[in-house]
């Protein structure tokens, strides 16, 4: 995988999960360790893509 590829996919991962975040806030039943999971993994990969 090159490089520009690996990167669009880590972008791509890190819109999926801000989406799920979204989702997540909107809907009165979810876990907010849930949400604090999600933001965890959403850093992890900005931090890879920088």
């Amino acid at each position: 995988m090159s490089l520009a590829s690996h990167l669009d996919e880590l972008q791509r991962k890190h819109g999926d999960i801000e989406r799920e975040i979204d989702d997540a806030m909107n809907h009165p039943s979810v876990d907010d360790l849930e949400i604090v999971n999600l933001k965890r993994r959403k850093l992890a990969l900005k931090d890879e893509i920088e």
